[in-house]
């Protein structure tokens, strides 16, 4: 549970320069349009401008240089909406999946190791050989297999799944119905019979990373699937076997990447975007939703493919229109081949 801030506090806690009444008491944050007394908003978008004089809240976070109504405190720094994530981590109320101990009805094996003040849930289990690390948290109905390793203070809402020997590291976050090591999809094919390859790798997860609710991340071939310190990686995404993703890369809801594919540092993926296996993405690469990427992409920049929504008769016309492109192609270049010889 958050402690007791004034707004003099949070100005120091996130490096923030504090406006007019420094002991006021902060106690929640909300928008510019919902906050009370007691409350802390944000103006991070100018099209929100005028909600600033109408609003209720004690003290507003603001960049630099911005007008502040008369009587109103406010926090003021470069970034603001990085400034309110700051201070809505230091003020959230979320609880927490487990309370410090093991549950009674909880089954740790004796030869799995659990740091100090753990948390471990109710019907969890936590399998041979398994490691916790201090201050974690696992929820309830969780299963940790054998040999997995869960960092320092790495939390996992309820009903996570680890498969054996995955590894995770500090100060992570595991969404509902997370997956992490099932078996990739390798099979081979023999006279139309499908023989399966077992999954021998594993899943290595840095430190930072945050899981999505019902994602899941499976395990390599014969190599681990490697996902980097600072990932985030929304609900509902599917990792396949072997994928490698650099720091700090952000992926939305939906998100497919096929095995094997490379993915680097700082890259932001759309939601609903299918990314080939066996392909590179270099760093700095921002991918809008519904991409479709087949192709490596070797140079930073802004890329899509997704097709925007168009009315259904229209829609038809223009599909029509796409299945003859080929035909108008060869019509088009047949003309200018008569033209070319014409002159």
């Amino acid at each position: 549970m958050p402690g007791n801030y004034t707004l003099q506090d949070l100005a120091s806690a996130i490096g923030a320069e504090a406006v007019g009444d420094g002991s006021q008491p902060i106690q929640g944050v909300a928008t510019l349009a919902s906050a009370t007394t007691g409350q802390i908003a944000f103006l991070a978008n100018d099209k929100y401008r005028s909600q600033l004089d109408a609003t209720r809240a004690s003290a507003v976070i603001v960049a630099p240089n911005v007008d502040l109504p008369e009587g109103l405190s406010a926090l003021v720094t470069k970034n603001p909406y990085a400034g309110f994530a700051k201070v809505a981590q230091l003020l959230d109320t979320t609880p927490s999946p487990a309370a410090v101990g093991i549950d009674p009805t909880a089954q740790v094996d004796a030869s799995a190791h659990i740091g100090e003040r753990v948390a471990i849930g109710p019907n969890v289990i936590v399998a041979a050989g398994a490691v916790i690390s201090d201050d974690a948290v696992i929820g309830a109905g969780c299963y940790i297999g054998p040999r997995v390793q869960i960092g320092e203070r790495t939390k996992l809402w309820q009903h996570v799944v680890f498969y054996h020997d995955c590894v995770v590291g500090a100060d992570c976050l595991f969404h509902s119905g997370a997956v992490i090591g099932a078996d990739g999809f390798g099979w081979a094919n023999e006279q139309g019979k499908w023989i399966k390859i077992p999954q021998l790798g594993r899943v290595v997860i840095g430190d930072r990373v945050e899981v999505g609710a019902s994602t899941t991340i499976d395990r390599g071939a014969l190599d681990d699937t490697i996902i980097s310190n600072g990932c985030i990686i929304d609900n509902q995404c599917q990792i396949a076997h072997n994928v490698f993703i650099d720091e700090d890369t952000a992926i939305a809801g939906c998100t497919v990447l096929a095995g094997s594919c490379r993915i680097g540092k700082r890259c932001l993926i759309g939601g609903a975007t299918a990314i080939n296996g066996h392909i590179s993405i270099c760093d700095d690469v921002q991918i809008s939703g519904f991409s479709m990427v087949i192709k490596a992409i070797d140079e930073p920049g802004v890329y899509a493919s997704g097709i925007p929504a168009a009315p259904h008769r229209e829609w038809r016309r223009n599909g029509a229109r796409y299945r003859q492109l080929d035909e108008l192609f060869q019509r088009v270049k047949k003309i200018e081949k008569q033209l070319d010889s014409d002159t």
